[in-house]
């Protein structure tokens, strides 16, 4: 079912330097215009209807759902709708084939997926990947999977990463207006429950809680991450280039309080809204100030929920992704050795991995239960082949949750008990 993507062909670039106040301008002008197309993003023009899904699928939209229990003698209770996540998968050159594992471990017909190549990779691996994901019966069934055409730069340094994030963000809002939680996520990222599992404990929650690592800390990323004046060429090139340094250092803002945290998020969708969409201006002005900072995706948004009013109740001091990181405080390679401190980390998602690492088939194998190429099994699919069960299509808000719902409570518990839930919220005062 699954076929490997060529790469490639390799391709020789050549760029021309451009003076230091010639490039700031440039990149100064490229973030007055992004802000004003997200503002424009708001226009009321409605967007074209999509094909409507399978109706094996969505055989009716009502405020309920049949829910497979423990409890053999408890067979029909109603339950809350479960929620719809919107998945931000993003990936470079050579990473098609890791794009589709990532897609098939975190499918579900109730989600919406947004695939991202940036430029790094060549047009015909794209477009390679758009026709694969054409060609999958499930897919076009559910009209959940779209991926984006025009490819945006994505730099590790500089504002390019953020700004491909807002791109998909606004996209996935034009997409579809069901979803409830936005979810970026990396070619090197991987579940460590199935989505009836995310989608059964999440359908308890308040729908407006951003779940983010956070801290007000700065220390050592002051002189390193946030002073330091970088030009991102991903925002005026069309070709790739290295990321220049200024000369120059910045005093750290004052009229509002810097917070660096994690790039990958579970972002209500209020939240997304409110960045992209909103009438605060809070969201524009630190994208104007970020648009030259060495760190810009890690800072971002929680800057932006500890600063505002509306949202710093709202957010847990918790992406639910398991890294670990080294004495430099790089996230290190996971492999096999770490396989129970990631079962026993109650997390949703961990990283990073390496492509085709063999502690990706133990997950696959001891926590999804699937195969690589195949979604995962869950109360939508109704086959009988213990092999194939997705091939019949039921009812996709029938969800059937395993031992990594009961992870997942465990460590919500955890969170939101014993003052936990008080003490690392980013609360205003």
């Amino acid at each position: 079912m699954h076929n490997h993507l060529p790469p490639p062909p390799t391709t020789t670039r050549t760029t021309t330097k451009i003076s230091t106040p010639f490039i700031l301008i440039a990149t100064t002008l490229f973030s007055l215009l992004l802000i004003l197309s997200f503002t424009f993003t708001s226009s009321p023009t409605p967007p074209p209807h999509p094909p409507h899904p399978h109706p094996s699928l969505f055989p009716n939209h009502q405020p309920h759902r049949l829910l497979f229990h423990h409890n053999p003698n408890d067979q029909n209770t109603l339950l809350p709708t479960p929620p719809s996540i919107a998945y931000l998968i993003s990936g470079s050159t050579k990473d098609s084939s890791r794009i589709i594992r990532l897609l098939f471990s975190i499918y579900h017909p109730r989600n919406q997926y947004l695939l991202h190549l940036d430029k790094k990779a060549s047009q015909s691996e794209r477009d390679n990947l758009a026709l694969y994901i054409q060609s999958v019966p499930l897919f076009k069934a559910a009209q959940n999977v779209n991926f984006i055409g025009k490819a945006d730069f994505v730099y590790p340094i500089g504002s390019s990463a953020l700004s491909a994030t807002l791109h998909g963000a606004s996209v996935l809002l034009r997409v579809s207006h069901r979803w409830d939680w936005l979810i970026n996520l990396s070619a090197a990222d991987y579940p460590l429950v199935t989505q009836d599992d995310l989608l059964h404990i999440l359908s308890y929650l308040p729908k407006d809680l951003n779940f983010v690592n956070h801290t007000s800390y700065i220390g050592w990323r002051e002189s390193r991450k946030l002073k330091p004046i970088v030009v991102d060429p991903g925002l005026y090139l069309e070709e790739e280039d290295e990321v220049f340094y200024a000369t120059q250092k910045r005093e750290l803002p004052d009229a509002y309080q810097l917070f660096s945290g994690s790039s990958s998020a579970i972002l209500s969708r209020k939240f997304i809204e409110f960045c992209i969409l909103g009438t605060d201006n809070l969201p524009r002005t630190l994208l104007m100030y970020l648009s030259n900072s060495p760190s810009s995706a890690s800072v971002y948004f929680p800057t932006i929920l500890c600063n505002s009013r509306k949202f710093n109740r709202t957010t847990i001091n918790h992406n639910m992704q398991y890294a670990s990181f080294n004495s430099r405080q790089e996230a290190r390679k996971l492999n096999s050795s770490d396989f129970n401190d990631l079962v026993m980390s109650g997390a949703a998602f961990a990283t990073p991995f390496k492509a085709n690492d063999p502690i990706l088939d133990q997950i696959d194998r001891e926590l999804l239960h699937h195969k690589y190429d195949e979604p995962v099994p869950g109360g939508w699919c109704l086959g009988d082949n213990e092999t194939d069960k997705c091939t019949l299509w039921g009812d996709a808000e029938v969800l059937r949750p395993g031992p990594g719902a009961k992870r997942l409570e465990k460590h919500f518990v955890e969170l939101f008990t014993n003052g936990t839930f008080r003490s690392s919220r980013c609360a205003y005062e």
